[in-house]
């Protein structure tokens, strides 16, 4: 996934081996669209994965990723 565009994702070289992670924090953006896939909701992975992730920026990610064909496979 090419992150580059995404306004809630930056890459710091030397931060987390250069992965590129949510803005203002050190989790790993495909992280949090695995975790999608995984079948967790925004709500789920909020409060029991990443408390420290704002809810509209975990949203606005997981829309990022859907309009680029990297949609997670949920049912």
């Amino acid at each position: 996934m090419d992150w580059s565009q995404c306004p809630d994702a930056e890459r710091i070289p030397g931060k987390v081996s250069g992965a590129w992670l949510v803005v203002g924090a050190r989790i790993p953006a495909d992280a949090v669209i695995d975790n999608a896939e995984d079948g967790y909701t925004a709500e789920q992975i909020v409060a029991e994965i990443y408390p420290s992730l704002p809810l509209d920026r975990r949203r606005r990610i997981l829309t990022f990723a859907r309009e680029r064909a990297y949609a997670p496979r949920v049912a």
